[in-house]
């Protein structure tokens, strides 16, 4: 090839053009506004094994460009089969997350900038919007000032960074000197209760703390953690040689949305210098709502607090609202600044690289500010009250219904109940008969809910928190719960 024709060929090279940009950016929203409206219309968990869509796909990658007729049609044919909807408005397992229309515009124009908010100079529009709208949700959820905020994708991390940061406010130089072969360092102890997030035992592991340091704080019968059980386990730890530096409380838990008395645990963490995280992720979001700021009693006192918008203020995955009191302790924590990343306005500004493990950060605040100023603080709280109302009557068809058991308190809208037929009360049979209901309302792919155990027991567990959820789907859910159960229990001619 001439050096002339070479040329001409690298005229063709760059990205697409931006008339066909256009042409199937407008078919993708047209695209997305079709699916959105019209997503009662699949099954929610789709009727596929293992290893299907793998099958469809070519087992190398194309060498020559692939049209976007033939990408969308493969979207339509591939893709959507195997996708579990989760903006389906009868999707009830898990906590919702439920995309908004101006979260997923928020996250088009995120990924237009694609900038990396590592710096403030790399992006100051993501630094001093990531710090704006993280005071107006503090502020919606009744926090007092003095709360620093920085934005981590998942409550997983944001919950590893508070613990790091715990540990780095022990004092015991595990910064420099690791917590590997040391001597002069007693064995931490971390606390959390029950029926906390697995995460914090992730985060034990990913620390080097380890699970044997994790301690697990019983609960009393609306599964909240006992203060008083923490004071012992404290009291009995430091005798026995242990070092205690953090106290992980959550407001809402991931299996029934009980909520730990914060302010009591507060109580123990101030009088023995203990750093107290409030893991609010599904739960915290619900203090919007003026009646419900009751649940953050004590949060206040708390050296930080995280909440998720992508559980239940309808912000497309992923974002965590992270809060501390002490954000020089976080900072000594991770704060590692390479000569090329030094800036004069260094101590003008936060680097929010300086405060966790990530250098690279996506411009997440776009979300929350649109978000929050489209739907207005209003009617966020409208949309939470009225998950909370579609709870309360779930919760009362389950408790005026013979053959189900409800199995803890609602405190917001997420019920474990189970299927308890009066002349069955042997633990085995009624895990069995409970399994096979989770397992045949899947299999319809009209519904999906799941499970967990409380006090040993396997449990059927609903939310209501999504976006599009109204009282006809759960009228609907409750009916098909209910013939589903009628049905299995006349299969094993058990009297109704």
């Amino acid at each position: 090839m001439s050096l002339n024709e070479k040329k001409k060929d690298l005229e063709f090279l760059g990205d697409m053009p931006a008339d066909e940009f256009r042409k199937f950016g407008y078919q993708l929203i047209d695209w997305v506004t079709d699916y959105l409206t019209n997503v009662e219309k699949y099954p929610v968990l789709p009727n596929i094994k293992p290893g299907d869509i793998r099958k469809k796909l070519p087992s190398s990658p194309p060498e020559k460009s692939e049209g976007m007729e033939k990408i969308f049609s493969d979207v339509d044919k591939i893709i959507l089969p195997g996708v579990t909807h989760w903006n389906h408005p009868l999707f009830m397992a898990y906590f919702n997350s439920s995309s908004s229309g101006p979260g997923i515009l928020a996250e088009l124009l995120s990924a237009a900038f694609n900038t990396n908010g590592m710096l403030w100079r790399t992006n100051p529009s993501s630094a001093e919007l990531e710090q704006h709208t993280l005071q107006w949700l503090r502020e919606m959820l009744g926090m007092p000032e003095g709360f620093w905020g920085i934005i981590y994708d998942t409550a997983s991390t944001a919950s590893m960074h508070a613990i790091a940061a715990a540990r780095q406010n022990a004092g015991i130089k595990v910064r420099e000197k690791g917590l590997a072969g040391r001597s002069d360092v007693h064995k931490l102890r971390l606390y959390a209760s029950e029926q906390a997030h697995s995460s914090i035992d992730k985060s034990a592991i990913t620390l080097g703390i380890g699970l044997d340091a994790l301690r697990k704080i019983p609960t009393d019968n609306e599964f909240r953690m006992l203060p008083g059980e923490l004071d012992k386990a404290i009291v009995e730890d430091k005798k026995n040689g242990w070092l205690p530096f953090c106290v992980v409380a959550t407001v809402g838990t991931t299996s029934t949305t009980s909520i730990d008395p914060v302010d009591k645990i507060a109580d123990i963490c101030e009088r023995e210098n203990l750093w107290l995280h409030v893991d609010g992720a599904h739960g915290g979001s619900a203090a919007i709502i003026p009646e419900m700021r009751w649940i953050l009693k004590g949060t206040e006192r708390a050296d930080s607090f995280l909440v998720n918008p992508h559980k239940w203020l309808f912000h497309p995955v992923d974002i965590t609202a992270f809060y501390t009191r002490k954000p020089d302790v976080l900072k000594r924590a991770f704060s590692l600044v390479a000569d090329y990343l030094k800036t004069p306005e260094v101590k003008e500004v936060d680097n929010y690289m300086d405060y966790g493990i990530q250098l690279g950060r996506r411009f997440r605040a776009l979300k929350l500010w649109f978000v929050i100023r489209y739907f207005g603080v209003e009617g966020l709280r409208d949309r939470l009250r009225y998950h909370l109302y579609l709870g309360k009557e779930f919760t009362k068809w389950v408790d005026e219904y013979p053959d189900f058991e409800r199995m803890a308190p609602v405190p917001m809208s997420t019920i474990c109940f189970r299927l308890h037929p009066e002349n069955i009360n042997d633990e085995n049979e009624l895990e069995k008969l409970n399994l096979r209901l989770v397992n045949e309302l899947d299999a319809t792919g009209d519904i999906l809910v799941s499970h967990t155990r409380l006090n040993g027991k396997y449990v059927l567990r609903v939310n209501m928190s999504g976006l599009r959820m109204e009282l006809k789907h759960i009228e609907k859910a409750w009916e098909i719960i209910k013939t589903k159960a009628e049905e299995i229990l006349r299969r094993l001619k058990i009297k109704l």
